[in-house]
């Protein structure tokens, strides 16, 4: 069978992993000149890192991983309001990590080896779906038929759009911008502790990385228009936090120096279905969490190995749909409907909020506080399906 994902980054290549192992050949499209780099750094547990085990790469994961050993809330001069320690909550520090998105990216891309043809600085641009194929026009201009088409380019799905409609049906805006960028040098560091500063309608986050490295985090409540260009979305950050305390100001100053700056809305995805046709969805493009569930990549995962899993076993490939979007619906609807109210951890919408998260922080510094609070969410309710040992699909 052949496939064509679109989309390089988190759930593309894991799909062609399992689909690959499957004996189906596999071509991903990536629009990006390059892999991506930078983002920012992600929490990665759960149903995510069991599919990361059966691939096999943790071990390579925790090279470029971190284990943070505290998250501290600090106000506008930089003394402790609040704090707790992530083994407060889990059961085991040994299957949960934070490393940067790029970084779980690559890893996934290397564990491959070659075996998927990868076409860069391209796209899709029409989908003609005739029920036995997909006849594909990329941007470029050049055409290809595939058995399936799945999308796995994200929260701004270009396969979404084309095959299912304009994100306007099923974007949902929390009302909420996030950036990220790194700097090296940066005098003050916390090692293995996620320092963050909220304040009314915003928060920052600094992490202290290897090799001098510093990353830099903002949620930002925004109502209105999101800038799509970074001139405009830099302007948006500094008009929003120039007077605030801590060290915003100095993280305002580098934020124009930095190579590789990642901006977007803090959104999520809801589709009735993820499938139409011989066309498919994955990660983000399918049921984006958002940003405020934490666990987008771990989740696209799950979807992309479960994915594979339905459609190596065999059958028809809408039967495999049908499946994949029976096991995992449950799951995705309740990160995302938790997701939603965790706005005022990451941007309070006023100073009662804000003392809210401060007050549930300084509770999460007791053991069974924090596992009442949090403990649900570091335990995700699904059996992935057994990937077949021999049986090809179609």
């Amino acid at each position: 069978m052949k496939v064509l994902i679109v989309g390089a980054g988190i759930a593309g290549p894991t799909l062609a992993f399992w689909l690959n192992k499957a004996g189906h050949h596999v071509t991903i499209v990536e629009h990006a000149q390059e892999l991506r780099s930078g983002g920012y750094l992600i929490d990665f547990w759960g149903a995510g890192f069991e599919v990361a085990e059966k691939m096999g790469i943790v071990p390579k994961l925790r090279e470029r991983g971190y284990v943070m050993t505290e998250a501290r809330a600090v106000n506008r001069e930089g003394r402790k309001v609040a704090s707790f320690k992530p083994d407060a909550i889990m059961e085991s520090v040994e299957t949960y990590l934070s490393l940067a998105r790029s970084d779980l990216s690559a890893v996934i891309y290397e564990a491959l080896g070659g075996a998927a043809e990868l076409i860069l600085g391209d796209t899709v641009a029409e989908l003609a779906d005739d029920g036995d194929r997909v006849r594909v026009t990329f941007e470029s201009g050049r055409t290809g038929d595939f058995d399936l088409v799945v999308g796995a380019d994200g929260l701004h799905s270009k396969v979404r759009q084309l095959a299912f409609g304009p994100d306007q049906g099923f974007e949902r805006y929390l009302g909420m911008v996030v950036a990220a960028f790194e700097t090296t040098g940066y005098p003050q560091r916390d090692e293995l502790v996620a320092m963050m500063y909220a304040d009314v309608g915003f928060q920052a986050v600094r992490l202290s990385l290897r090799d001098d490295k510093t990353l830099f985090l903002f949620s930002v409540r925004h109502e209105g228009e999101v800038p799509a260009d970074r001139a405009a979305q830099e302007e948006l950050l500094r008009a929003t936090l120039a007077a605030k305390g801590w060290e915003v100001p100095c993280m305002l100053d580098l934020m124009g120096k930095a190579k590789d700056f990642y901006f977007d809305s803090v959104s999520q995805i809801r589709m009735p279905s993820w499938t139409t046709g011989r066309v498919a969805l994955v990660g983000d493009a399918a049921a984006c969490p958002s940003f405020l569930a934490g666990q987008g990549s771990a989740l696209a995962m799950v979807e992309a190995y479960t994915l594979g899993a339905e459609l190596a076993s065999g059958g028809d490939a809408g039967d495999a749909f049908a499946r994949y979007q029976a096991l995992l619906a449950p799951l995705l609807q309740s990160k995302q409907d938790a997701a939603v109210g965790l706005g005022l951890a990451f941007a309070p919408k006023n100073r009662l909020q804000l003392f809210e998260r401060n007050t549930v922080m300084r509770l999460m510094g007791l053991p069974k506080i924090a596992d009442l609070v949090m403990g649900r969410s570091f335990h995700d309710a699904v059996e992935l399906p057994a990937f077949p040992a021999s049986k090809t699909a179609l």
